[in-house]
């Protein structure tokens, strides 16, 4: 049974995060009708591959969905195993014989039950890998989300932390040149400060609280 692995389709639902600021603040109260000045535009960037790879709650997380992944094969192997174990006895046996025939039933309700098996592991595999991708990136967003109110951001855009190298390899250069930051400053870069927060926050499971 192929291992299911990380998809990269899923990575798609850490795209296009962006959160806003209240850029401007009725003073009906006071009757006057007026805005409130409005905030400067302060934009933020953050690389949310490198987040999610970095980030010690996901790392756990998949690791437990490779434990389910090796608990998986195991059992699908025990299936294999009875049925080469049935396939040896058929050698012994004529071909249309009555031993034949009830070996070769065993064999047909075998793999009927490991292509159940394996259809039912791969979903529920698949529903596991979605939900961890979905809790991760609340908590990123959430965290993100804070530290653009803290530190006054209005706009924080997505965008890949990794440098266009000059000997970079011919299949990175059309995603490099299609990069929606072209410029950025070091210190708009929140990538980092997002990640040593949820670092510093997460505990795992069984860890006791002070």
């Amino acid at each position: 049974m192929k291992k299911i692995i990380v998809s990269a389709a899923i990575l798609g639902l850490v795209g296009g995060v962006a959160f806003f600021g209240n850029l401007s603040v009725n003073n009906e109260a006071e009757g006057q009708g007026a805005s409130a000045p409005e905030l400067p535009h302060k934009v933020g960037l953050i690389d949310m591959g490198h987040v999610f790879k970095n980030y010690k709650k996901f790392t756990a997380l998949h690791e437990s969905l490779k434990k389910q992944i090796e608990q998986s094969d195991g059992k699908a192997k025990e299936t294999r195993d009875r049925m080469l174990a049935i396939q040896e006895k058929m050698k012994g046996t004529t071909q249309g014989s009555a031993d034949y025939i009830k070996y070769e039933k065993q064999l047909l309700t075998l793999k009927s039950d490991l292509d159940a098996f394996v259809q039912g592991v791969r979903r529920d595999l698949m529903r596991s890998e979605s939900q961890i991708y979905k809790t991760v990136y609340v908590e990123v967003a959430d965290a993100v989300k804070k530290y653009a109110y803290h530190y006054k951001y209005t706009l924080v855009m997505r965008f890949d932390r990794e440098e266009l190298q000059e000997q970079i390899q011919y299949d990175k250069v059309a995603r490099a040149m299609n990069r929606q930051v072209v410029y950025h400053r070091s210190e708009d870069d929140i990538t980092l400060s997002v990640l040593n927060y949820l670092n510093s926050n997460y505990r795992p499971a069984g860890t006791p609280t002070n």
